[in-house]
């Protein structure tokens, strides 16, 4: 039987990055206990804060960031996908959110540019702009961990929290082979809510796919955010949720079920 170990990290980053990096490492440490193939940490695990800040932590791919982590992956002998950093881009003022996908040898396997943009207005809620602060990406990312799951290669799918919101970026993914769908997010409370859980399990169903979603808790740059890291199998089912407050959750993910599902419900796009 294939099985993948996940283990999600859930934080609650503010705008200190020197602090906010000790306490991802810290977590993804811990998260290593547990002796997991893939440890995903949630998007803007380095800064949350005021836009001025945003661009001042964006930093080259690889550098200075990422080689702490990547010290970690070689450590731990696992795969470590960095939800989301500020990656420099050709305007200053408005760099890239990228995930970072960093192999057990602590190299960049994989890079995605988060495409949707948080541009809303919330009555009685959050009111952001996004695309002020943030240069969108271009393409779907769907990143192959070779040898994981008992000798065998699992194709995971790359995306960014308001990404979630469009399901045909997700049958794009499972088009590209994807089994496991990645949503590292910084999930407002005031949708959170009432969409979290029920878009995630949506995009596992719709997809015969596993969901890891690691998020962020608390609140950054005055927004208070929703946490509830989760994994939904491909059935739809929450297998683990993680309670209020920074910490780690870790799920063993069944691969036979995703071809069981998908057998029979056979509703995935083509390759």
């Amino acid at each position: 039987m294939s099985r993948l170990r996940v283990a999600l990290i859930q934080l609650a980053a503010d705008q200190d990055v020197a602090a906010n990096i000790d306490r991802a490492a810290a977590l993804v440490e811990k998260a290593g206990e547990s002796k997991p193939s893939l440890i995903a940490l949630p998007e803007m695990f380095q800064y949350r804060g005021p836009l001025a800040g945003f661009r001042e932590s964006a930093t080259q791919l690889p550098g200075p960031l990422t080689e702490r982590f990547s010290d970690l992956a070689r450590g731990l002998n696992c795969w470590i996908l960095l939800g989301s950093l500020a990656e420099r881009s050709t305007d200053p003022l408005r760099p890239f959110n990228t995930s970072v996908l960093l192999d057990p040898a602590g190299q960049i396997s994989a890079t995605y540019r988060k495409r949707h943009l948080f541009d809303v207005a919330i009555e009685d809620g959050p009111s952001d702009m996004e695309s002020s602060r943030i240069t969108p990406g271009n393409r779907s990312v769907v990143a192959t961990l070779e040898g994981v799951a008992e000798e065998v290669d699992v194709r995971l799918g790359l995306s960014i929290c308001f990404d979630l919101r469009f399901p045909e970026q997700y049958r794009e993914l499972a088009a590209g082979g994807a089994v496991v769908l990645a949503v590292p997010a910084n999930f407002t409370e005031a949708t959170g809510r009432d969409h979290w859980e029920v878009l995630l399990r949506a995009r596992a169903i719709e997809n015969g796919a596993y969901v890891i979603a690691p998020a962020q808790c608390g609140t950054g740059a005055g927004v208070p955010t929703h946490g509830r890291s989760m994994v939904v199998d491909p059935w739809g089912i929450v297998v683990a949720q993680a309670p209020d407050g920074p910490g780690v959750i870790v799920a063993d993910l069944d691969l036979e079920r995703v071809v069981a599902v998908r057998r029979q419900l056979p509703t995935q796009p083509p390759r």
